[in-house]
């Protein structure tokens, strides 16, 4: 064919209709994982019927999900999901007593493994560049994704200033859409079910002309169009809940990338930094302990 399967699709979130919109998000978030969909876990997943799977795969030039799934194996090749003979043999060990957690465990390798080829993607330096240049960054999150914002924010406050914890409390984020700041940005994190406030804060950013990246999950169908780029992590493992750990590991990357973009300069705030925690609460073992 003469687009690959990864193009079809993001040529499909732009003029697909709503319901092919929705499997070509969650397909491109769930590229490493598609090996071992069907298409009613395709449907279940997206909320969706499995003849529209079906119709999905023939508008996207293949002849059902299978040519599709083949097409994907050409494109990406024989790749090892388990690439240490400890994982490989944990895998061995945990099919032949048909132990579900193998199965949690090449998922989760395949979410982690989208999230190193995400972070050489044009978006992903756009966002990087704007965290580090940007004159304020605004980080909030919803529901059970609140710590995962105050895990970026306080982890950006070691390297920049400028770095907010957007205030929930309050309800209607004012320091971030009142603020005369015009380089400010924002970064929201949210999976399903969606908070109502983190919809209705996008929207707000945009009417105001802040940036906003959103971290999310690979049903979030509301997120295009709202925010200028969309981070999309894996979320199913094959676990009794759905898992938000990803958004962590991607946490970090995105802070690593935000070191590389403000380089060596950033050593004096570090330092700055350690020093004030140890005169004001301290490390383990540190004999100076606070200071009174």
């Amino acid at each position: 064919m003469s687009q690959t399967l990864r193009q079809r699709l993001q040529t499909c979130l732009a003029n697909g209709s709503k319901a092919d919109k929705a499997l070509a998000s969650y397909m491109l978030a769930q590229m490493p994982s598609l090996p071992f969909e069907t298409a009613a876990s395709l449907a279940e997943k997206v909320s969706l019927s499995e003849p529209t799977v079906g119709r999905f795969c023939r508008t996207l030039g293949y002849r059902s999900l299978k040519d599709l799934k083949a097409s994907l194996a050409e494109e990406i090749g024989d790749r090892p999901w388990l690439i240490s003979d400890r994982l490989r043999d944990f895998q061995q060990r945990s099919l032949a007593g048909d132990d579900q957690l193998a199965r949690s465990l090449q998922l989760e390798i395949a979410g982690l493994v989208r999230i190193y080829e995400l972070a050489q993607s044009e978006e992903w330096k756009r966002v990087a560049r704007r965290l580090a240049t940007a004159s304020s960054v605004y980080v909030t999150g919803f529901q059970t994704e609140r710590g995962l914002a105050q895990y970026l924010a306080n982890q950006l406050q070691y390297l920049r200033d400028g770095v907010h914890l957007a205030d929930l409390a309050a309800g209607n984020f004012s320091e971030l859409l009142l603020s005369t700041e015009k380089e400010r940005c924002l970064v929201i994190f949210e999976a399903r079910r969606y908070s109502r406030m983190a919809k209705v804060l996008a929207e707000q950013a945009k009417a105001a002309g802040i940036k906003t990246t959103l971290i999310t999950d690979s049903f979030c169908d509301w997120g295009r169009g709202l925010v200028d780029e969309m981070l999309v992590v894996s979320t199913e493992f094959n676990l009794f809940w759905d898992s938000t750990a990803q958004m962590a590991s991607l946490s970090n990357l995105l802070i690593n990338a935000v070191f590389v973009e403000l380089g060596p300069q950033v050593e004096a705030r570090l330092n700055r930094m350690a020093e004030l925690y140890g005169r004001f609460t301290g490390h383990v073992g540190d004999s100076s302990g606070p200071l009174g």
